[in-house]
């Protein structure tokens, strides 16, 4: 398979990892004046790529949707970010960051990542190594323009968003009767369908069966056993599919079809055939999104500046904003009600207001997570959120939880540690929050965390290492058993005996 390289590449695809290892891990400081506590969404300030490090023992897997709007390295010199890159510097820059975002995304999950012509032929190869070509879904055209641009050769009118999917759905991918329960109870990716337009349907001929609207007959590629003539009853011609074509079913379905009254030919009866498909059906299965997205319908990078400027009364305080229909409708397809949906490069906060328009829309509970490193993100980013009534906890990068030496910083709480030592243990994130020296039980083993005088007994000296008199001090536990701890002060067979993995930080959390 042909393979993209660039200065800079062999950092990200050593064997050992290095690169992804030395990101440091830091604490998320609560930033008081900005934002609550529990609001369940999320906005940290800070470089992506270390907040991304830092979050992901708490959402490893549990994203249902990553939209980013990165650079286009454009060239451009614009205000509020840098988009003028060396072409390697681009792809070092995005190359780790999606690498990451990958960790984040759910099994049913999907990543949408706007761009345009600058970078959209690298992004795409450079997704299909991370994600595998496998889950690519398609590059959606975005009618970004309307008005001509004539001082240039050709006017661009059109932006792409890369969609990827984690693990993309191999079958039952059409909509048909025979899945439309797979459809509505989907375990793998799918984008959901979206509501059916009930003003295309209507009952000229009085079916008993209801309303409905006539389809084409023909579908794409050629099949030899779905090309055969179709005769129009009513007229005597003969119909082959067109070029480039086949129909839609074989020919002894057709007939099954034409007796039950489901083939038509046109309104006037003299045309080719199509087929009538009834509302009743269309409502339990739902229309399909496509992927074009249109400026009518979707809106213009225009139409995203002058909603930022009604926030914000009529200022221009922001370069490239897109608009919030654009948005939920990537929303809308592809998430559930109860989502997580991460922005990397948040911006000007559009992400987060178009989850929160979603959820007024349809009753949702979707949560954001925004990742901002620049000064505006409290006062354009957040403030936008607060302005269209969203709440959100607020956090900025703080100190690294390892120090130059790789003796964890004394600032690190337990439950801050806890973290990390369930994600390191289990590879997902810590939803019980216990303080407890046992921290759970994860398939049939016990985690245990020594640290920060996380023992109630006093007495017992040396409480972040492992001794006989501590270990019968633990929450007991009959299966197996990892201890996370400074030191080990028992032998191999008390281990064994005791069912005991000795796991010693920091060493084994900066692995």
């Amino acid at each position: 398979m042909p393979e993209l390289t660039w200065s800079g590449k062999e950092q990200f695809t050593d064997k050992e990892n290095k690169f992804f290892k030395n990101i440091p891990m830091r604490l998320l400081d609560f930033d008081s004046t900005c934002g609550e506590k529990n609001s369940g969404n999320l906005i940290v300030q800070g470089d992506n790529l270390e907040v991304l490090k830092s979050l992901l023992p708490f959402y490893r897997g549990q994203v249902k949707c990553i939209y980013i709007d990165p650079p286009y390295n454009t060239g451009a010199a614009f205000e509020n970010y840098n988009d003028n890159f060396p072409h390697s510097d681009w792809l070092n820059m995005m190359y780790p960051r999606l690498k990451l975002l990958k960790e984040f995304l759910s099994d049913d999950g999907a990543i949408f990542i706007s761009i345009d012509d600058n970078e959209q032929a690298y992004l795409k190869v450079i997704c299909d190594d991370i994600f595998d070509r496998n889950n690519f879904i398609t590059s959606f055209a975005w009618q970004s323009r309307q008005s001509l641009q004539n001082d240039t050769d050709l006017s661009i009118n059109h932006e792409y968003i890369v969609a990827y999917a984690k693990k993309r759905r191999q079958q039952n991918r059409r909509l048909k009767p025979s899945n439309a329960e797979f459809w509505h109870n989907i375990k793998e990716f799918a984008f959901y369908p979206l509501p059916i337009d009930e003003t295309k349907f209507s009952n000229p001929d009085n079916d008993p069966r209801g309303a409905w609207k006539a389809d084409p007959f023909d579908a794409p590629n050629i099949r030899p056993n779905l090309t055969y003539p179709i005769k129009n009853p009513n007229t005597g011609e003969e119909f082959l599919p067109p070029q480039g074509r086949c129909w839609r079913v074989m020919q002894e379905k057709f007939f099954e079809l034409l007796n039950d009254n489901r083939i038509i030919f046109g309104k006037t009866g003299k045309t080719k055939p199509q087929l009538k498909v009834f509302l009743s059906e269309q409502l339990q299965l739902g229309s399909v999104p496509n992927s074009w997205f249109s400026a009518e319908k979707y809106g213009t990078a225009t139409a995203g500046t002058k909603q930022l400027q009604k926030i914000f009364g009529d200022k221009n305080i922001f370069d490239t904003v897109k608009p919030i229909e654009l948005l939920i409708n990537l929303f809308q397809i592809s998430t559930d009600k109860d989502a997580i949906i991460l922005d990397a490069f948040a911006g000007s906060g559009t992400t987060a207001h178009a989850v929160l328009n979603l959820n007024a829309e349809d009753g949702g509970r979707r949560k954001f997570i925004l990742i901002e490193e620049k000064d505006y993100c409290k006062t354009i980013t957040a403030e936008r959120v607060r302005r269209v009534g969203g709440s959100f906890d607020f956090y900025k990068l703080g100190a690294e939880i390892f120090d130059k030496t790789g003796v964890i910083n004394p600032a690190v709480k337990f439950e801050q540690l806890a973290n990390l030592v369930w994600f390191n243990a289990t590879k997902t994130p810590y939803l019980e929050q216990k303080k407890s020296a046992l921290l759970g039980v994860h398939d049939g083993t016990a985690i245990y965390l020594l640290y920060n005088g996380i023992l109630k007994d006093k007495s017992l000296r040396g409480g972040n290492m492992l001794t006989e008199k501590i270990f019968k001090s633990l929450p007991q536990f009959d299966g197996e058993k990892i201890i996370y701890a400074k030191a080990c002060r028992v032998d191999e067979e008390f281990l064994q005996e005791n069912k005991i993995t000795f796991r010693p930080i920091p060493k084994e959390l900066r692995k």
